[in-house]
């Protein structure tokens, strides 16, 4: 037991000779970049809802899924894969309670959105539901208008990223640099947030022969972060 100990110790001993010291790296710079392309809002989301009041839930149900259904065969005369689809939103019911805490009757609401890249399509469509009103509109990019776009901004992003770590490296007097590592990271605009709009408009807006939209721009930013070796 004692030599086997010995023979531990001095192992020990013997690998605890053999690690240098760690020492920071030096000569690294961490710097980052930003590319920003602007780019056409090519799709267009347009909510339509409806309220109903009865005084049991299976009125009010009845008369949300009557109003749906008509408004879901109209749409989908036009729907097509990408220009124009349609799906159903929420949908909810809920009781209305007197002071006292008594249900006095029933209150729901039901959605269908209309979504796509082609916006006549859409606004037509929704000026031809007559059981549904429009209650919001929104703006954004399709899914392959977003992939050229970030496409674009983080060619630039890296370009700048490129263009700045050899200035720096310049300014404190290196004559390079090599990439110790590098991230990427594109803004990721979420679903869709449509805009609400007042219940007086889109009622009177809902019976037109197509609902006037304005698109606007929207800007895709990719930032590239990271740290250089300046040499």
């Amino acid at each position: 037991m004692a030599a086997c100990a010995a023979f531990m110790t001095l192992s020990t001993g013997a690998a605890m000779a053999q690690s240098a010291p760690w020492t920071p790296p030096q000569n690294v710079l961490q710097l980052s970049a930003t590319g920003t392309v602007e780019a056409q809002q090519d799709l267009l989301s347009m909510t339509l809802s409806t309220t109903r009041d009865a005084p049991d839930a299976a009125t009010v149900q009845t008369q949300l899924k009557t109003a749906l259904d008509a408004a879901l065969a109209e749409a989908k005369k036009n729907a097509q894969p990408g220009l124009l689809d349609v799906r159903t939103g929420n949908f909810s019911l809920s009781p209305r309670y007197t002071r006292d805490g008594k249900i006095t009757g029933w209150q729901g609401t039901t959605e269908l959105v209309l979504e796509g890249r082609d916006f006549p399509r859409i606004t037509q469509t929704a000026g031809r539901i007559s059981t549904l009103t429009v209650g919001g509109i929104g703006f954004g990019l399709s899914r392959e208008e977003r992939a050229k776009v970030e496409t674009e901004a983080q060619t630039i992003a890296i370009d700048n990223f490129k263009q700045k770590a050899a200035e720096l490296a310049k300014g404190f007097g290196f004559g390079g640099y090599t990439l110790r590592e590098v991230s990427v990271n594109a803004s990721q605009g979420g679903p869709i947030r449509p805009r609400m709009m007042a219940a007086e408009a889109s009622s009177k807006m809902a019976f037109d022969a197509a609902v006037p939209v304005e698109a606007g721009k929207t800007a895709v930013v990719v930032n590239v972060s990271g740290s250089v070796q300046l040499k």
